[in-house]
């Protein structure tokens, strides 16, 4: 089934009301480095940041 107007339009308003965004800028050739470490663990980018910045804090929530 295709995705239609009104469910990526559902996803977006879901998405606004609860996520946040984080801009994170990395120098040239870092980003495939995060990319393909995430992906060793098995985990997307967004994961393997949030799991990395938990267990500096001590913060089991993210």
């Amino acid at each position: 089934m295709a995705y239609s107007d009104a469910q990526r339009e559902a996803t977006e308003r879901y998405n606004r009301k609860t996520y946040e965004r984080i801009e994170l800028k990395v120098k040239k050739g870092q980003k495939d480095y995060i990319q393909k470490a995430a992906a060793s663990a098995g985990k997307s980018v967004n994961r393997f940041i949030l799991d990395l910045v938990a267990k500096e804090t001590g913060n089991d929530e993210i």
